[in-house]
């Protein structure tokens, strides 16, 4: 469907792989944030991108939007808050009709208590809030965007590759699994839907989520000698050019998939 946003686009091109498209991007915060980096190329291929935040950063998402390519409406959006996960449709209809995609871009784990090699001490109050926001907000994000989404929507998610055990990532390798099975689900029941649930597995990149990790150059450290592609920490064309792939429909008949951006790092042993 046709964007009926009234928001200036510019710098959209009409010819893209998202040219007509309406895109939620929720969870960004700076220019450096995988969400960022998507907001941006779903623009440059032709959708209308609305992105979201709250509290404290919400002043910081407003003036991060600036530079993208054309100008973004910013949505407050907590997704641990019932009131703001209800709101949400009527917000978004301020600027679009509907959504053809949602990506979820959002986690959070106590550094102080769940991070850096403290998995045994790990207390269950910050656990579940981990839990909460990292994974069972990709069920409750796309169970409040369902009444603006039909047939041929696309909701993509981002992971950090959770079949295996990292240094320092601790608690949040747990949410992570828990994200990637939550995935699966929704795949299973938005399918009848025709609406396609996938995430993108990056490697590690400089984001302002992962410097809050003690330890994360210890994960990142030789990464690039082993990918066999290498691996660029602070590029986040990449990743963001997938997650826009998968937003498309040049995947039509995939769902409940995890793929693998991290210059081939997962395929590789020692």
């Amino acid at each position: 469907m046709v964007s009926t946003s009234s928001t200036d686009t510019g710098a959209i091109n009409p010819n893209g792989i998202l040219a007509g498209k309406r895109i939620l991007v929720a969870g960004v915060t700076l220019d450096t944030s995988i969400g960022f980096g998507v907001a941006k190329v779903a623009q440059e291929q032709g959708a209308t991108v609305l992105i979201s935040n709250f509290g404290r950063a919400l002043n910081l998402t407003k003036r991060i939007a600036n530079r993208l390519p054309a100008q973004a409406p910013v949505l407050e959006l907590d997704v641990t808050d019932e009131e703001h996960l209800a709101r949400l449709p009527d917000l978004v209809r301020e600027h679009v009709d509907g959504l053809d995609g949602v990506v979820h871009s959002i986690a959070y784990g106590n550094p102080e208590t769940l991070l850096g090699g403290q998995f045994l001490e790990g207390p269950w109050p910050d656990v579940a809030q981990a839990v909460q926001v990292s994974a069972y907000s990709l069920a409750s994000l796309s169970k409040a965007c369902l009444p603006l989404m039909g047939p041929g929507g696309s909701i993509v998610g981002l992971t950090f590759d959770a079949t295996v055990a990292w240094p320092a990532y601790d608690w949040m390798g747990i949410a992570k699994a828990g994200l990637e099975s939550c995935s699966r689900y929704l795949a299973r029941d938005l399918g009848p839907q025709g609406i396609r649930v996938n995430l993108v597995s990056a490697g590690p990149l400089r984001t302002i989520a992962a410097k809050a990790i003690p330890g994360f150059e210890d994960i990142e450290a030789g990464w690039t000698a082993r990918a066999p592609l290498g691996w660029d920490n602070v590029d986040l064309e990449p990743t963001a050019r997938s997650v826009v792939g998968l937003l498309s429909d040049f995947f039509p008949a995939t769902t409940g998939e995890i793929v693998h951006v991290d210059g081939g790092y997962h395929a590789i042993g020692a």
